[in-house]
């Protein structure tokens, strides 16, 4: 007996072992357990080592703290001229009130589910196809405001709100094809004629800028000849006046003055001019100095004969 009694309590021992090692429980990081004491919520236990009761606590739910992604089904909605669209929605939330989490929806990923859908139907009936393409920010935002609105009861905070995937119809599809390829085409004329545009433009200056350099020699070649010339009078009305200057300096006499103009009546003469008329004056001088060459020229030959 005293041997069944010892294996009997270590029985007990392992058993009251095995109780105890079971019921110590470890909240891994960014995770949360809902604790129940008889079937009524008792407490959240966040990371670390808890024990729990046993037979009397019990782990209702364990919740993760991250942030949790969940990929909806393409949904169909209308716009509002009437088309049919499928449109795939992809919502970023994380839980923050472990306990409204646990008690306040039943199947809280559905309730989601089906709340983006509603939402999403409700905007897209107010806008027309075009603006529901162009517009995937704004019915973002309004999909996400909406849902962080309404599941703040269920302890869920939404981060943000994607659509994924809008897919129109087909014939929508081929028709938006065809209104693309028309407006590349459109894009690509408008190109080329402002390209063509473009060069006339550039042969048009080039062909002016040419003038103006030609009309610009032509005029630096008229301004420098003009310049020549200006400056040979210039010389020579100097060289004239230099002359004079000396001239009145050395003082001459009217005979002097009378033979410097008898010189330029004779060159006078050697030109082209068929009358010249010569004051009086000259004229005497003329013959004064003819009697003075005669009156040589007949003591020469007696100089000679000496």
């Amino acid at each position: 007996m005293d041997g069944y009694g010892a294996i009997i309590i270590i029985a007990i021992v392992v058993l009251l072992l095995i109780v105890i090692i079971r019921n110590i429980k470890i909240v891994p990081q960014a995770h949360a357990f809902v604790v129940e004491r008889l079937g009524a919520y008792n407490a959240t236990w966040s990371t670390g080592l808890h024990f729990k009761i046993p037979f009397i606590d019990k782990v209702a739910k364990k919740v993760s703290l991250k942030e949790q992604v969940v990929d909806f089904p393409p949904q169909p909605v209308i716009t509002r001229d009437n088309v049919t669209m499928q449109i795939d929605t992809v919502v970023y939330f994380e839980i923050t009130d472990p306990k409204l989490y646990t008690y306040g929806v039943e199947r809280p990923l559905n309730a989601i589910e089906n709340l983006t859908a509603t939402t999403l139907r409700n905007i897209i009936g107010d806008l027309e196809l075009d603006n529901t393409l162009t517009s995937r920010d704004t019915i973002n935002d309004k999909i996400r405001i909406i849902l962080d609105e309404a599941t703040d009861a269920w302890g869920i905070r939404v981060i943000r709100v994607e659509l994924k995937n809008i897919i129109p119809p087909r014939e929508i599809q081929d028709a938006m094809e065809k209104q693309m390829k028309a407006e590349r085409e459109r894009r690509a004329k408008i190109l080329d004629a402002e390209g063509e545009k473009r060069s006339q433009i550039l042969v048009a200056e080039g062909l002016k800028e040419s003038a103006i350099l030609r009309a610009d020699a032509v005029k630096e070649s008229k301004i420098r000849e003009a310049a020549g010339e200006a400056e040979a009078i210039l010389t020579v009305q100097k060289a004239y006046a230099d002359a004079l200057k000396m001239l009145n300096e050395a003082a001459p006499t009217q005979q002097v003055i009378a033979l410097k103009s008898l010189e330029a009546f004779q060159k006078a003469a050697d030109g082209k001019a068929t009358k010249i008329i010569i004051p009086s004056e000259i004229q005497g001088l003329a013959g004064l100095a003819t009697s003075f060459k005669e009156v040589f020229a007949t003591e020469a030959p007696e100089n000679t004969e000496e």
